[in-house]
């Protein structure tokens, strides 16, 4: 392989679309999508599937990304992996509940900065992104050329913070909206892996 052929390995980032329960405090919790959530990943995804753009698709296990990437990876014919440590965060106590139900105090402290502050009960943040980047080497490492992930706001986030170099309190300043999408190129060699797009 000729380092112009390295560089053109690509791994996509895919937020799951909407949520049945709303919006709220979503990690471990296991709601399913919407119709409207599944019709926004459709949307999103159609036309490189169309191409057939990916040649492999891993995702978290939750349901809200695992139901639409089976459904994709049939239809592509393309093998499909779930990877635990794609999960989102668990945010503890504040799971299912949404930010107007949360202490003032405590939800600017969390916004301020993520890893100052875990809600009780909560995965750390540190524990987090130490268990994304676990999965991010696992994507990297792996022989897809062109992989598509399906995931959580979260872990995209903490992705590219990996990539980009952020410290915690930048996490929270990248928006990630529902069935968003994030192009990353995984150069070989030792190269180091570079933001191509996001929110495209």
């Amino acid at each position: 392989m000729t380092y112009g052929e390295a560089v053109q390995r690509m791994a996509d980032l895919l937020r799951h679309g909407e949520a049945a329960g709303g919006a709220c405090f979503r990690g471990v919790r296991d709601d399913p999508l919407t119709a409207a959530g599944w019709a926004q990943l459709e949307a999103a995804t159609d036309a490189d599937a169309a191409v057939g753009r990916w040649d492999a698709v891993l995702c978290s296990p939750a349901r809200r990304c695992a139901d639409f990437a089976e459904s994709l990876s049939v239809r592509l014919q393309v093998p499909l992996t779930r990877l635990d440590t794609l999960r989102e965060r668990d945010f503890g106590t504040w799971e299912g509940r949404t930010a107007a139900e949360l202490p003032a105090a405590d939800l600017s402290a969390f916004w301020r900065d993520p890893g100052a502050f875990t809600p009780p009960g909560a995965e750390p943040l540190a524990a987090f992104r130490a268990r994304v980047a676990v999965g991010w080497g696992q994507i990297m490492a792996g022989p897809a050329r062109h992989p598509l992930v399906v995931t959580h706001g979260g872990v995209i986030r903490a992705i590219l913070g990996d990539v980009l170099g952020l410290a915690d309190p930048a996490l929270l300043l990248v928006e990630v909206p529902h069935a968003c999408r994030t192009r990353i190129r995984l150069p070989a060699g030792g190269g180091a892996p570079s933001l191509v797009a996001h929110g495209a």
